[in-house]
């Protein structure tokens, strides 16, 4: 395994940024994977939304393939709102948007005297649990580190559980937000839960949503993984999310499946 880019993109002034080769996608070397793309729109839209509210929910909508070049972004507000906002952000190649995401903030508050039922992860494997071929000799499988609690790449069963860690920042010279560790890993939950074999089979999601309850506390943040496939061609990839404190939030996906 290679070492991996100092960051998923690099700044360049004006909104606009540079990916590195930690956003190759599996699919096509030319393209970014779509989980750094959602995390660095996720980020500018917490921004955004300010100090006093959070990022709930997220929709990144991939409007096709995401070229591995320079491009720009676009936040604006769509609903403003003191205690609930809606924000859009768009990811412009050339005049033409490959990713719009739109993300609903809520202001926080005051503890509340119940936090309902709380999930609990497996224990994080050692370091001798992680997965080297087929998920870290391509740039953005290298720039995570992936430990199997359930399951493992390549076996096709159509669920998996994964301790991820995110190995560096999402933007140069910034320090990886606990929102972006998520959303860079949240767009996996489709290839983590192959229910066929990648190299005769696409199951491509066109959108993701992450609903998250809070952000994590910790590098680590576990992934529960689960894909359905229907017999018409679509199917339906989710995720509970955790970190060692227990319940994060939940991540969805509708999928193409198409023989290659």
């Amino acid at each position: 395994m290679s070492e991996p880019a100092e960051a998923f993109y690099l700044p360049r002034g004006d909104g606009r940024y540079e990916p590195t080769r930690a956003t190759e996608s599996p699919w096509d070397a030319d393209s970014q994977h779509g989980g750094p793309p959602t995390a660095l729109l996720g980020h500018l839209l917490d921004s955004a939304a300010g100090p006093d509210m959070r990022l709930a929910r997220i929709s990144a909508d991939f409007l096709g393939a995401i070229p591995r070049r320079g491009f720009r972004v676009e936040v604006a507000p769509v609903r403003p709102g003191r205690r609930i906002a809606l924000f859009e952000a768009r990811m412009v190649f050339d005049g033409r948007p490959a990713v719009v995401a739109r993300a609903w903030a809520i202001a926080t508050g005051p503890t509340p005297p119940a936090t309902g039922r709380q999930a609990r992860p497996p224990a994080l494997p050692g370091p001798e649990q992680d997965t080297v071929l087929g998920l870290t000799d391509w740039g953005y499988g290298e720039a995570v580190e992936w430990r199997y609690t359930r399951g493992g790449h390549g076996e096709n069963s159509g669920e998996a559980d994964v301790w991820t860690r995110v190995r560096i920042p999402l933007i140069e010279g910034e320090k990886l937000t606990a929102l972006a560790r998520t959303l860079v890993v949240a767009d996996s939950a489709n290839g983590l839960s192959a229910a066929l074999p990648a190299e005769e089979w696409l199951f491509i999601p066109p959108s993701m949503t992450t609903t998250l309850a809070r952000f994590p506390e910790a590098d680590w943040v576990h992934m529960s993984c689960r894909s359905h496939l229907s017999a018409d061609g679509l199917g339906v990839s989710h995720a509970t999310l955790c970190d060692p404190d227990g319940y994060l939030g939940e991540v969805s996906q509708p999928l193409l499946v198409r023989g290659r």
